[in-house]
């Protein structure tokens, strides 16, 4: 063959891959616009996830220099992760790609860990309460127990549901915590995006390709399957939490409340959503909406603690295991530390001493109270305000923590996930409920809420009214504003205006 007809196939087979690109992007156009009138949010384009799975694959290679499981992890994982790149770039479809990243991120290094390598601290912690728990009715162990960091649980009874299955005599894969975690982390990350979704799944075709797509995406990422395959205990925590924004985004904050519960009866860092998503109920809906809110997930997480370790407040050498184990570990105060120790600036100030543990605590105490001041004095407008505060507020607190390591960051990091992969809010505007109230006060003195979002006071008549648009119009004794046309506002005096 010449070297004419070589470039000619050359040319041909460069045309032809341009040609299927091509028509691959103004098939992911047509896709966006269908979905844009059938309702349906905007998901991240193939260029996006194909530079997301290419940094995943960067972040699994230097992964795989820490060893142990977490090395172990980054080895599979840096494989099927591009692969997948290279997949998204070489193909058109979605369901190849994402099945080499579940395969290659989640189920391979899950299996080999569970068969082949011995079981990571978390398992050992979580498999050692539950056989405590179903003997002595606690999964907190006393003091002349603890002969080691392993001995120490610092988990919230609930969570010991994961370790029941082994402890009840399941033996094999089926008996090991991780393949519980990984099912109920599924199972939550899926209710969460059948929640948000525009339309019945049953009912939906489209609904139901993109629910598998963005369950998908969300399990294989670094933030959900790292942790499932090492056996770290966050990510049905985080799951349970993306459910809970779901069923708030909907405004069915009663039931959120009662899934935030179980998070919360899992493990302490959950306990931080109640008072945001409060505050964004009280501001966003009514007082009452916040108090029930707050009433189910706290009632409920009470409920389950209680059911779930009858006996942890029994006696007093009970309650000081308790203590020793949910507040002394955490905090570093005991004899065994815990491995969480990573060099954040919490833990480096810690590190020089005991006067250097109290800054550290001083500083963590510190930032809460500027958290808890920046949620009153700016409350959260709607849910994704709400989502955004808590993962400026965990990665404040984790980074402050006296014991602390980076894999905690996996909570602020799914937060703005959950952000990149749901639809931005519609709804009421603040504080509804105090509108309402205002409209009931005397007429001389009344408070309305202005444009802005500011309150106009109302005296004898003169002030501001509802117009037909739904905006604010301005009165006084018949002379004043009102909402244009265009949604500007024209100047009125008596009869005549402008």
């Amino acid at each position: 063959m010449d070297s004419e007809s070589v470039t000619g196939a050359d040319g041909a087979g460069a045309t032809g891959q341009s040609l299927q690109t091509q028509q691959a992007r103004e098939d992911e156009h047509q896709h966006a616009a269908e979905a844009a009138e059938a309702g349906h949010f905007g998901l991240p384009g193939r260029r996006a996830m194909t530079a997301w799975f290419a940094a995943f694959t960067v972040y699994a290679g230097v992964t795989i220099l820490t060893g142990h499981a977490d090395g172990t992890w980054a080895a599979w994982a840096c494989g099927g992760y591009a692969v997948t790149t290279i997949l998204l770039l070489v193909t058109s479809g979605w369901v190849i790609p994402l099945a080499a990243a579940v395969g290659g991120t989640l189920i391979a290094p899950l299996l080999w860990l569970i068969t082949n390598a011995a079981p990571t601290g978390e398992v050992v912690v979580i498999s050692q309460s539950a056989n405590y728990l179903l003997k002595h009715g606690t999964p907190y162990l006393p003091q002349n127990l603890l002969t080691s960091w392993t001995s120490y649980n610092p988990y919230l009874p609930f969570m010991e549901i994961f370790g029941l299955p082994r402890a009840a005599g399941l033996a094999g894969v089926l008996g090991d915590p991780r393949i519980w975690t990984t099912l109920v982390t599924i199972a939550a990350l899926a209710a969460a995006f059948t929640v948000v979704s525009p339309h019945r799944i049953r009912n939906c075709r489209q609904c139901r390709s993109r629910l598998a797509w963005l369950t998908t995406v969300a399990t294989v990422s670094p933030v959900i399957a790292f942790p499932l395959a090492v056996g770290v205990t966050d990510p049905p925590v985080i799951a349970l939490t993306c459910l809970t924004l779901a069923l708030a985004y909907r405004g069915r904050l009663a039931r959120a409340g009662l899934v935030l519960a179980l998070a919360c009866a899992m493990k302490t860092t959950a306990w931080a959503v109640i008072p945001v998503l409060a505050v964004m109920a009280w501001v966003r809906y009514s007082p009452r909406a916040a108090a029930r809110f707050t009433a189910a997930a706290i009632g409920l997480t009470v409920v389950l603690a209680a059911a779930a370790a009858p006996a942890a407040l029994a006696s007093a050498a009970a309650v000081n295991a308790v203590k020793q184990n949910l507040v002394d570990y955490p905090l570093g105060s005991t004899k065994y530390k815990t491995p969480a120790q990573s060099p954040l600036p919490g833990h480096l100030i810690a590190e020089l001493g005991p006067v250097g543990h109290t800054v550290a605590v001083a500083l963590m105490v510190i930032a809460v109270v500027a958290f808890a001041a920046w949620l009153l004095l700016r409350p959260p407008r709607d849910v994704r305000d709400a989502a955004f505060r808590l993962a400026v507020g965990y990665a404040a607190l984790f980074t402050l923590d006296p014991s602390t390591r980076f894999g905690y960051y996996a909570y602020p990091l799914a937060l703005l996930g959950w952000l990149a992969l749901t639809p931005a809010e519609e709804g009421p505007q603040e504080f509804p409920w105090l509108a309402a109230l205002a409209r009931r006060l005397p007429h001389r003195t009344r408070l309305s809420p202005g444009a802005g979002g500011g309150w106009v006071r109302e005296t004898a008549g003169c002030g501001r009214r509802l117009g037909a648009g739904g905006g604010w119009v301005r009165e006084t004794a018949g002379c004043g504003r009102r909402l244009g046309a265009g949604d500007g506002w024209v100047r009125e005096t008596a009869r005549c205006g402008g």
